[in-house]
């Protein structure tokens, strides 16, 4: 069994509640708008990490993908920070991880989950701050909606 953490949109802040579900992580997939390198550093120091570049992540990410895909436990996923940049056609996938909303959003559409763990970094207008948690066993999984409450600016 294995425990992901699936965040998105952070713009270079980590509050307190996501660090602690950080560190119940075993592996943590980020669909970008990181904002700093010292955000990826510090997700890198809790748990494997599986990062795609968002539209505000400039020249010091360069090096990240803007999409990627991983297999962890059987589950297969496709990481992207746009939706719209979901290629046409997609398959041998289980699950999609897109950011760029901030809205959280978790959908089944013809076999795949579509999630968006919302953003969990600067509140953006009086979006609720979200993240999910995935439970993933021998090719199954769950998915948890993780809300940090609304007096955390």
């Amino acid at each position: 069994m294995l425990r992901v953490v699936v965040l998105s949109d952070t713009h270079g802040l980590l509050r307190p509640q996501v660090l602690e579900y950080l560190s119940q992580a075993d592996v943590i997939l980020h669909a970008g708008d990181i904002n700093t390198q010292a955000i990826v550093d510090t997700l890198q120091s809790y748990a494997p990490l599986y990062i795609v570049r968002g539209n505000n992540d400039k020249e010091w990410a360069e090096d990240i993908p803007l999409s990627l895909t991983v297999s962890l436990e059987g589950v297969r996923f496709f990481l992207v920070h746009n939706k719209k940049d979901v290629p046409a056609g997609l398959k041998d996938v289980d699950v999609v991880v897109y950011g760029h909303s901030h809205k959280y959003a978790c959908e089944e559409k013809d076999g795949i989950l579509w999630l968006n763990p919302g953003s969990c970094g600067k509140r953006r207008f009086d979006q609720a701050i979200t993240l999910a948690q995935m439970t993933l066993d021998q090719g199954t999984f769950q998915v948890e909606k993780l809300l940090i409450p609304q007096e955390s600016n």
